[in-house]
């Protein structure tokens, strides 16, 4: 359970693995992903190492795959996911996969050519059908009796009779519908308008045959005299990418064509549905089986390239490896290698052997699908370092609650608790579905998360007495009218003065008309009150400035832990206990003043109450003169001028005197330090085992970004005093701006209220002031507004406003006094990972 709230402790440890073991121990590693491997070859190129050609031979079988997955998802077909998880396949089943791929994807080739060239002819034969259905009626047209009468009648019969009769020759084909308008205006300009174009359009579409997209097309026919033009006609329908076709002169031919080309139609018909038929089968199968193929690839590949991080033997018979691991899980890593070797047949073991290293391990911090969202947000700002303080386990508690604090509501924490529990509930089947919408997995994968402010949201709206910017009066109000009634009867109050006046003031000064406090959370009665806003205003932002000093307290508090844990004492004595003791003297101080307002003045006293603001300031300025000032105790003056002088006292110890005791442990350890000559012992330095701890704390990786953690060939006393009066002023000033910065959980949390009031006096009031049939049509339909608006803008986008909000308190206001961040994380080598794409090769 302590791992909880600090990373898993870790150790470099180096593996030799037999040649003929490594790969089963490798993928053994691999299933129960606990180790990282380090690359014990950065300087050898990649293709020149070991297992570049089995690396290289994995990914020409995932083009492969690649290519198959292409052609079934062009076909529309599922791919079978029955959530198995083959095993990695033995390295001489390699060939057979190759054979296999290279089988399936020589077919699927073959089977596209072939394809594609039916269709190329088949759609060649339906335009050819098409043109000479439109050529016969062109002639037909053509050869109208009526026609030809009409002509006759314009012409001299004399002159018809010295007319010679004239041949035309004509072209057919097809274009792109399109390309009609530009097509004609082309013909007439090139041909001086001696061509004549009769053009139809075709109604089916065709198929592409190289895209498979749907296309529209035209039939023309073009008629002109001379080889000239026939020449300009053929050049400008091949720049327009028309297809001609032959097309016999006489009718009788052009019939007897149709015919013959129907027929091979009906014949390139049959044979295309056969070869569809096959190239079906042959996906279907595909499908059944790509996904497993995939993994099987994919896991072979990780394997080689992570052989491939591995130093070789002089033997040749020995692989060697180094890898990161948890103390924790050395012995599943053990039993893996063990599993690993039995596999593979070898009948020499795996050895695994730790080693001492003077590097910063990585930090790993075990999660479960509850803390998973929260760890995020943590290592969103920064990894931590290794071994130091890990903030995801308070988050789970602080973060929803602040976020709360800000969107306290009850109505509106229903509504996002109920969303986060049908993910909750349902997200074994969500998982299963595989929802590939960015949105949905961002929101999915903080199900617990949205929960957890959900159900702190309720707490919150239950204490503001808020639900939809209207309170609930379960219990009672504390507050009674008929006492103050009856006071004022025989005085200012009658019944008249009731009628006549729509706002009256209680005076909480009157027995009977302040019964006592509400049982939970705030009185309804101020949801009416005139000055509801000014009571909360003073409430939340005193609330604010209490949890904000508490959680900064508490920040600072864990760094205690952390300088104990890396056995800092100076870190203790001259950061820690200054620190503490700066902050609670002048805002822990506040915040005692703010509580001892509150119970020290009732009613009758609240008049003559002094101003929190003012008392704060003036401790500050040593303003103690002001009549109008009044104390809130006895000996205020004392006590405030000693906080401000112990706060002022810490400034030096933080500034000045942490860099001078550095400086002195530097020299100590330089001049009085042990020095061995033949075994004999010289100078009056620590002993053989201070020195050795001494050392310790020299190599030791400490979490905070300090000068006396670091390894340092010289001491640089500016470097020290800069760093450490940045550090120093940086934390002096932050106790003002990260207190005022809280004070965003009474401004959000008044806005998120004001909000919501609105929304409903200004849409939902609309449709509750009509008590007519017809209101019920509009309240209806005002409702379903309402409802709308409310989770766009309320849910969501004030939701996201608060939760951004609570998101910078964590990490700048209380990370920051006890959480570095300047680790690197630990990844272990995982089959799993490498399948769901988190982690490149």
């Amino acid at each position: 359970m302590g791992e909880l709230f600090r990373s898993e402790e870790m150790t470099l440890a180096q593996l030799f693995l037999q040649s003929e073991a490594a790969y089963c121990c490798v993928s053994e590693l691999g299933e129960i992903g606990m180790v990282q491997f380090r690359d014990l070859n950065p300087d050898v190129n990649v293709f020149q190492r070991k297992f570049v050609n089995e690396v290289r031979r994995c990914e020409e079988m995932d083009r492969k795959l690649r290519f198959v997955e292409k052609e079934i998802k062009k076909a529309d077909m599922p791919i079978v996911d029955t959530g198995e998880n083959p095993e990695v396949p033995v390295p001489r089943d390699m060939i057979d996969l190759e054979a296999t791929f290279e089988k399936l994807e020589n077919e699927l080739k073959e089977i596209n050519t072939n394809q594609e060239a039916l269709k190329k002819n088949f759609l060649e034969l339906t335009e050819l059908k098409h043109i000479l259905r439109r050529t016969q009626q062109f002639f037909d047209e053509m050869e109208d009796p009526t026609l030809l009468e009409e002509s006759s009648t314009l012409l001299d019969p004399n002159e018809v009779n010295r007319v010679a009769p004239l041949r035309l020759g004509f072209v057919a084909g097809v274009i792109g519908r399109e390309r009609i308008p530009t097509f004609e205006r082309m013909l007439w300009r090139v041909c001086r308008g001696n061509v004549f174009l009769r053009q139809a359009d075709i109604e089916d579409s065709l198929e592409d045959p190289s895209s498979g997209d749907q296309v529209h097309k035209s039939v023309f026919i073009i008629f002109f005299q001379g080889d000239q033009l026939k020449n300009r006609v053929k050049k400008i329908c091949e720049g327009f990418r028309a297809t001609l076709y032959p097309c016999p002169e006489t009718p009788q031919e052009r019939k007897e064509m149709l015919a013959g080309v129907n027929a091979r139609i009906d014949d390139l018909q049959m044979v295309l549905n056969q070869t569809e038929d096959h190239r079906q089968r042959v996906l279907q199968a595909a499908a059944k089986a790509v996904r497993v193929w995939f993994i099987k690839v994919r896991k072979m590949k990780a394997i080689y390239h992570t052989l491939n991080l591995c130093n070789i033997d002089v033997t040749q018979k020995c692989l060697i490896a180094e890898v990161w691991c948890p103390v924790s899980d050395l012995d599943s890593i053990q039993f893996a290698l063990r599993r690993g070797t039995e596999k593979s047949g070898s009948t020499v073991p795996s050895i695994l052997n730790r080693m001492q290293t003077k590097q910063t391990p990585p930090t790993y911090n075990k999660t479960n699908k509850l803390t998973s969202g929260f760890q995020n947000i943590v290592d969103a700002y920064g990894i931590g370092s290794y071994r130091e303080i890990n903030p995801a386990p308070y988050t789970i508690i602080t973060f929803p609650f602040l976020f709360a604090v800000m969107f306290g509501d009850l109505g509106h924490g229903v509504l996002m608790t109920c969303a986060a529990l049908y993910l909750v509930l349902r997200e074994s089947r969500l998982i299963a579905q595989k929802n590939d919408n960015e949105m949905f997995s961002m929101v999915f994968a903080g199900r617990y998360i949205i929960l957890m402010m959900g159900l702190f949201s309720i707490y919150t709206g239950i204490i503001y007495n808020d639900c939809f910017s209207k309170s609930l009066n379960v219990f009672g109000s504390g507050w009674s009218v008929r006492p103050m009634f009856n006071v004022r009867v025989g005085g200012n109050w009658t019944f008249e003065t009731l009628e006549g006046n729509k706002v009256l003031q209680l005076d909480p000064a009157v027995d009977g008309v302040f019964k006592g406090p509400y049982p939970i959370g705030i009185d309804p009665i101020w949801n009416i009150a005139t000055n509801k806003l000014t009571f909360l205003n003073s409430f939340k932002m005193k609330m604010s400035i209490i949890l904000g000093v508490i959680h900064m307290l508490f920040g600072v508090t864990l760094s205690l832990f952390n300088h104990l844990y890396f056995q800092k004492p100076l870190n203790i004595y001259l950061g820690f206990i200054p620190e503490i003791v700066f902050m609670a003297s002048l805002f822990g101080y506040l915040v005692l003043l703010i509580f001892y307002k509150w119970l020290s003045y009732n009613v009758r006293l609240s008049r003559d109450a002094p101003s929190l603001l003012i008392a704060f300031i003036n401790m500050f300025l040593f303003n103690y003169s002001d009549p109008t000032v009044k104390p809130l105790y006895t000996g205020q003056q004392a006590l405030q001028t000693l906080l401000v002088l112990i706060a002022l006292a810490c400034v030096p110890c933080m500034l000045i005197v942490k860099t001078l005791v550095l400086r002195r442990q530097y020299l100590w350890r330089k001049n009085l330090g042990t020095q061995n000559f033949g075994g004999i012992r010289v100078g009056n330095g620590p002993t053989d085992d201070e020195a050795e701890i001494i050392q310790h704390d020299q190599l030791s990786q400490h979490s905070e970004d300090e000068p006396e953690a670091r390894e340092e060939e010289e001491f640089n006393f500016a470097d020290v005093a800069v760093h450490q009066a940045i550090h120093t002023i940086e934390y002096c000033l932050g106790c003002i701006s990260n207190t005022a910065s809280y004070l965003r959980l009474w401004a959000l949390s008044l806005a998120h209220a004001q909000l919501s009031e609105v929304l409903w006096s200004m849409v939902m009031h609309i449709g509750l002031s009509t008590r007519s049939v017809a209101g019920f049509f509009l309240l209806s339909i005002v409702f379903c507004f309402f409802a709308v608006l409310t989770v766009a803008i309320l849910l969501i986008m004030e939701g996201l406003s608060a939760f951004l909000h609570a998101l910078r308190l964590h990490w700048v206001e209380f990370q920051n006094k006890f959480y570095s961040g300047q680790g690197f994380k630990f990844l272990p080598f995982t089959f799993e990972g490498i399948l769901d794409g988190k982690f490149e090769d």
